[in-house]
């Protein structure tokens, strides 16, 4: 049944998807005096959530708003509006004031300083108890049409909803369990919006190589990468990698995952070869001729000794076998007979360790969702769309993307808070 402040069977405002955007959106439409419903189709809200940092929940980021903008790229200008409304502090204090503090560590990420997402999600239940909003949970969405001047939301097994205005917040495409199944974007297409195209966005990429299987969950801290595809280049800062059985993961390679396949897909459409090249600085701290004087050094101090045994002071004890493969020499060599070729070539091979990346696991199993609903749809003062009068959009729904460190959570909150704001003002 409505609530009881929805006049006549309308809702104020029905905000579809109870992710951060979502929960967000009906919050602040509510603490504006509106009638609001929230429709979920899990049986809980904020399951993806529950899932980012680990289980942590990395909220956000201290860095300023200059640098979230540059973060999002070409789409960056287009959050300006949503950042300036409702922005890290806010979203901070906005936890805080519901008695959930945060904590800054490394890289100006914002968590929990219970270290579970659990308990964000329980402040937006919270609030969302506490505003008086109604929350129809196993309810999915397949289809809105505009009805004189409300809309009506079909809802699979449960009938139509109607609303004045309405919010779509349904997520992306990627982490299907946690029902964002993409079927919103299907229906704004049916309403006449653009799509740009959906791929994956902070996803593991796949290797030509066949070895890295052997190396499945070796971790490696405190390197760099560099991917080339053609002419085109993208450099990590020094970070982790991870490799997996089927390639790379960790946070350098999901924060680049984007950009490699754009550089990959741009490839494709000239029919050139769309493979692109890895190379794992794995000494960044130091340059080729430092490395070369350290190993020189290593090497006249223990000149009997094997190349495999020496090179236990330089990898991890998994990672040696597959360098000294690559590296051409025979493992069990003494290193006063290594030759200046020989050792050019370890040296080669610490500067850019080389892998062949191929694509990327699948879009369901992607972090975050590139594409969308096209921003030039959508008003950024307001987050209403430019092609249907009273519908609005937040968070994953809108294209655009960011890495990872709690960047494309606070673009959820802030554009949720400012699509819900904007939505109760105009009713």
């Amino acid at each position: 049944m409505p609530h009881e402040g929805a006049a006549e069977g309308i809702y104020d405002i029905a905000v579809v998807g109870g992710g951060a955007a979502g929960a967000m959106a009906a919050i602040r439409a509510a603490q504006l005096g509106r009638s609001v419903a929230l429709i979920e189709r899990n049986d809980s809200i904020g399951r993806k959530i529950l899932i980012t940092g680990k289980g942590r929940c990395n909220l956000t980021n201290t860095a300023p708003v200059d640098v979230f903008i540059k973060n999002f790229g070409r789409q960056g200008e287009f959050l300006r509006s949503a950042f300036f409304l409702f922005f890290n502090d806010d979203l901070v204090e906005f936890f805080r004031a519901a008695g959930l503090e945060t904590k800054v560590e490394r890289q100006g990420r914002v968590f929990p300083v219970t270290d579970s997402a659990r308990s964000v999600v329980d402040v937006l239940k919270k609030r969302l108890a506490e505003n008086e909003i109604e929350v129809l949970y196993g309810a999915r969405l397949t289809g809105i049409r505009k009805a004189g001047d409300h809309f009506q939301l079909a809802l699979e097994g449960r009938g139509d909803v109607r609303a004045k205005r309405v919010i779509l917040a349904t997520g992306g495409a990627s982490y299907k369990a946690t029902g964002s199944t993409g079927d919103s974007f299907t229906i704004a297409e049916t309403l006449g919006h653009k799509v740009v195209p959906l791929t994956p966005a902070l996803v593991p990429l796949k290797t030509k190589e066949k070895w890295v299987k052997d190396l499945q969950g070796l971790g490696l801290e405190n390197i760099r990468l560099t991917f080339e595809c053609g002419r085109k280049k993208a450099i990590s800062e020094t970070g982790e990698l991870m490799f997996a059985h089927f390639g790379v993961s960790g946070p350098l390679v999901l924060d680049l995952s984007a950009k490699v396949l754009t550089m990959m897909d741009e490839r494709q459409k000239r029919n050139e070869p769309v493979e692109a090249n890895l190379f794992i600085d794995l000494k960044p701290g130091l340059s080729a001729e430092q490395m070369e004087m350290r190993i020189l050094k290593d090497f006249k101090a223990k000149g009997k000794t094997q190349f495999k045994n020496v090179m236990k002071g330089y990898l991890p004890q998994r990672l040696i076998e597959v360098f000294i493969t690559l590296s051409g020499i025979d493992a069990g060599k003494e290193v006063n007979q290594i030759t200046l070729k020989e050792r050019r070539s370890i040296i080669g091979l610490f500067k850019a360790f080389p892998l062949t990346i191929t694509g990327s696991l699948p879009l369901e199993e992607a972090m975050v969702t590139g594409g969308g609903v096209s921003t030039s749809q959508i008003d950024p003062r307001t987050m209403e769309s430019r092609v249907v009068p009273g519908l609005y959009f937040a968070g994953e729904m809108i294209d655009g993307c960011a890495a990872s460190g709690g960047y494309n959570l606070q673009q959820a909150f802030s554009t949720g808070y400012l699509a819900g704001e904007k939505a109760a003002k105009s009713v």
